[in-house]
C-alpha cells in the first residue's frame, strides 16, 4: 500500500440539537496527520452525531470541520475524500469481492487499468486475493469486515471513519481483526476516528481517545492518561474499574490532599484543586491499585472478605470496609495463598490521581 503523510482534522466548536436534546456541545478537536483517535462513550453521548457530521451526512447546527486547515462544512459527502466503514459492513450483496472493492474507483471514473490495479493492491493488502470472486454471503464476519475496509481504501480517502467496527465480531476474532485494522492504519499512515463503547478497544488501539459524554468533551488524551489521569469522575468510572472511597477533606498541600475515611482512616491523594477542607469527597482508586494481606501496617484499612474468584493468573477479591463500601482488589495468585475473613486493604504507592467532589449528580463533575 502507498504511504501517505495522513491529513489532519479539526472539529471547530461542533454543537448539533435534535430538538431540546443536546447531541454535540461545542465540542473541539485537533486531530493529527496520521492518528488514530477513538470516540469513546456510552449509547447517546453524541459519538456517532460527531461521525456523521465529519462524513457530511449530517449538517452541523454551528461550527466547522476542517481537513488540513480548510473547511470542508460546505462539501457534500462524495466531496469530502472521507471513507467509512459501517458497522455492518453494507457491501453489495450482488457483487463479488472484487466488484465491490472496484465499486467506489469505477463510480469515480477511473480509468480500467487503474480499477484493476488498485483492487489487486487493496486484495493483497487485506490478505484476500484467493477469495476475489466470491460473494458476501460465501464469507465469515471477519472477511467481510476486510472486504469492507478494502473497498474504503480503495478511493484513496483523506480521512477513514470506522464505526462500531468489531461489533459484530465475536471476542478471538474481534481481538485479531483490531491488530490487523492497527497494522493496516500504522502502514497506510491515514487519520483513523473511530466510534466505539468499548473500551478496552479504545485502549488498546487508540493513539488518542476522546471521551464523550451527554454531547460534552470530558476528556481528550493518551490511552495511559484517560486511564491514570482521568480528569473527571465520569472518565474514572466509565473508563475502566474505579472503587469510590467516600471520605472528606482533612487537609490540603502543594501536591494533593489529605482525605479521611469513614473509618477515620487518612490517606493522600493526588489533584485536589477547587476543594476546600471539610468537603465531601470521593476517592477512586483502581482494583489493581490495591493489595490484601492477613497483616495490617500504617495505613491498612481493615476490610472483611466477601467472595473470592479465580481468574488466570488473578484473584479477584471483594471485599467490604468498615462502613460496609464493597472494594474490588485484582492481586496476582503467586503472591498469596486466597484469603478469607478479616484482612487489610492496602493502597499501592502513587495508585490515587485525584480526588473529586462527592456530589448528587456525580457522572458530569469536571476534574478536581
Amino acid at each position: 500500500m502507498s504511504q501517505s503523510a495522513g491529513h489532519a482534522l479539526t472539529l471547530r466548536s461542533i454543537s448539533h440539537a435534535f430538538g431540546a436534546v443536546v447531541a454535540a456541545n461545542g465540542i473541539d478537536l485537533d486531530i493529527r496527520p496520521g492518528e488514530l483517535v477513538s470516540l469513546l462513550g456510552p449509547s447517546g453521548c453524541g459519538k456517532t452525531t460527531l461521525l456523521k457530521i465529519i462524513a457530511g451526512f449530517l449538517r452541523q447546527t454551528s461550527g466547522d470541520v476542517l481537513v488540513d486547515g480548510a473547511s470542508i462544512s460546505h462539501l457534500p459527502t462524495h466531496q469530502r475524500r472521507i471513507g467509512i466503514v459501517f458497522q455492518n459492513y453494507a457491501l453489495f450483496p450482488h457483487m463479488s469481492v472484487a466488484q465491490n472493492i472496484a465499486y467506489g474507483p469505477v463510480a469515480a471514473g477511473w480509468p480500467k487499468a487503474e480499477v484493476a490495479a488498485v483492487v489487486t493492491e487493496m486484495l493483497d493488502v487485506v490478505q484476500m486475493a484467493a477469495f476475489r470472486d466470491r460473494l458476501p454471503r460465501e464469507l465469515s464476519g471477519g472477511q467481510q469486515q476486510r472486504v469492507a475496509l478494502a473497498r474504503c481504501l480503495a478511493i484513496r480517502p483523506r480521512i477513514l471513519l470506522l464505526d462500531e467496527p468489531f461489533s459484530a465480531l465475536d471476542k478471538n476474532l474481534r481481538l485479531d481483526m483490531q491488530i490487523e485494522i492497527k497494522r493496516l492504519q500504522r502502514q497506510s499512515g491515514i487519520t483513523t476516528v473511530m466510534v466505539t463503547h468499548d473500551q478496552e478497544e479504545a485502549l488498546g488501539m487508540s493513539d488518542r481517545i476522546a471521551v464523550l459524554s451527554r454531547g460534552n468533551l470530558e476528556q481528550f488524551a493518551s490511552p495511559s492518561d484517560i486511564y491514570d489521569r482521568p480528569d473527571s469522575l465520569f472518565v474514572n468510572t466509565f473508563v475502566g474499574t474505579a472503587n469510590l472511597l467516600k471520605g472528606e477533606i482533612a487537609g490540603l498541600s502543594p501536591s494533593g490532599a489529605v482525605v479521611r475515611l469513614a473509618d477515620g482512616s487518612l490517606i493522600e491523594t493526588g489533584r485536589a484543586t477547587q476543594l476546600v477542607p471539610g468537603a465531601r469527597v470521593l476517592v477512586p482508586v483502581r482494583p489493581e491499585g490495591l493489595r490484601v494481606s492477613a497483616d495490617g501496617a500504617d495505613g491498612a484499612l481493615a476490610a472483611d472478605v466477601t467472595a473470592v474468584m479465580p481468574i488466570g493468573p488473578s484473584f479477584i477479591y471483594e471485599v467490604a470496609l468498615a462502613d460496609g463500601t464493597p472494594v474490588k482488589v485484582v492481586q496476582e495468585r503467586d503472591e498469596t495463598a486466597p484469603l478469607s475473613g478479616p484482612v487489610f486493604l492496602h493502597i499501592k504507592p502513587n495508585r490515587i490521581s485525584g480526588v473529586f467532589a462527592d456530589l448528587p449528580d456525580d457522572t458530569q463533575i469536571k476534574g478536581n
